[in-house]
Order: structure tokens, then C-alpha cells, then sequence
């Protein structure tokens, strides 16, 4: 019932997984989010608050915050970051909805290692996100989508983030490429998902 969504920069977390929370939370009253964003400055710090009210879903108890870590230099930054991660343990998640550990942006791998290093005993979802680095895998977790949901996210993203317009890759139609492919992979029959990795899972407990 608690879900922490861990982004390293304002559109992250829609991006990567902005389809399964459309899908998983839609509908619910009885979860408890945790919404991070690790870099934002200006008007993306506005963005990334009206994007996050904006999408996650009606009713449900939600604490959003946007952090400002500077983008880009991660890696220098690691100590203070390792400290945020700290205060999060408390939320005590169900599931973590992370950054990729094989993505090489160096911000989000920073945040992808933090995530195993501070949640160890926790159900951990790896995210994708495309860009000119082209360093997706092949996820082993799959959330089908509805036709709908996928439409509803591309077009989210577009308006909200206005300031990653000038971006060749940041379109709606990207994003429903990767959720056409990710679909096809699955067997979806709405034909689009989205994929996630999950390097261990472990189903109850004695």
C-alpha cells in the first residue's frame, strides 16, 4: 500500500513509470505515496510539483518533494544524497520505483545505487528512460497498458515539462514508441507497457 517513487530530475518518474501508476494507483483510496524528485531548479521545480498533483490519481495520501541537488554532478554529491535517502527509510515502502542501475546518466545512477544501498529489505522496480545514450535493456517486469493510459502519459509529459520541448527525443510520439515495443514484448493485448527490472524479488515471508 506504500509506493516511493524515486526521480533524479523533474520528468523522471512520469517518464519511467508514469503508465503503471496511471494503471496500479487508478482507482485506489487506500495507498500512501512518497513522491521524490532529486534536481529540479526554476520553473522546472514548478513543473515537476503541478506534474506530480497533476497525475497521481485522485484521493489518495501523497507527500511530493522536490529536492534541489544540482543536476549533473550526482557523483560529487553522493554524501548529501546518501543523507536524503536516509530520511526516506522511515515511509517504510511496500515497493521503490527507482532509476535503472545500468542507465549511464550519472545522476540516475547514483540514485538507482542509493536505492539498493538504503532499501534492502524492500520490492525494488527499476525504470527506464530513453534518450541519446541508448542504453535500455531488457526488462523482466511488465505493467500492460490500456490504449488510453499510454495516450494520457505522452500527453502529460508534453505539457507539463514545456521546458524539455527543445529536446530532439521529448515527444509524445517516443513515448509510445518505447510503450508499443515494451507492449509488444509482453503480449499485451492493448498492444503498449511498460518495463521495469527487477533484480530480486522475494514473495512472502517466514
Amino acid at each position: 500500500r506504500r509506493f516511493l517513487f524515486i526521480g533524479a530530475h523533474s520528468d523522471d518518474i512520469e517518464i519511467g513509470c508514469g503508465g503503471a501508476i496511471l494503471t496500479l494507483l487508478g482507482g485506489r483510496s487506500d495507498v500512501q505515496v512518497l513522491w521524490v524528485v532529486f534536481s529540479a531548479g526554476g520553473q522546472r521545480i514548478r513543473e515537476a510539483q503541478r506534474s506530480a498533483q497533476a497525475f497521481l490519481p485522485k484521493g489518495i495520501e501523497r507527500d511530493i518533494r522536490v529536492l534541489d541537488f544540482r543536476t549533473s554532478y550526482f557523483p560529487s554529491q553522493a554524501v548529501e544524497i546518501k543523507e536524503s535517502f536516509e530520511t526516506l527509510k522511515r515511509f517504510a515502502p511496500d515497493v521503490v520505483f527507482t532509476h535503472c542501475v545500468d542507465d549511464r546518466h550519472q545522476d540516475h545512477k547514483v540514485l538507482a545505487d542509493l536505492t539498493w544501498n538504503t532499501f534492502r529489505k524492500h520490492m525494488i522496480l527499476e525504470y527506464e528512460i530513453p534518450k541519446y545514450e541508448g542504453d535500455l535493456g531488457h526488462p523482466n517486469v511488465y505493467v500492460p497498458l490500456t490504449k488510453a493510459v499510454a495516450q494520457k502519459k505522452a500527453r502529460h509529459l508534453c505539457r507539463h515539462f514545456q521546458t524539455q520541448g527543445n529536446k530532439h527525443w521529448f515527444s509524445e510520439d517516443t513515448f509510445l514508441a518505447l510503450a508499443r515495443l515494451r507492449g509488444i514484448e509482453c503480449a499485451s493485448t492493448s498492444g503498449f507497457a511498460e518495463g521495469f527490472h527487477a533484480r530480486k524479488v522475494v514473495l512472502g515471508r517466514v
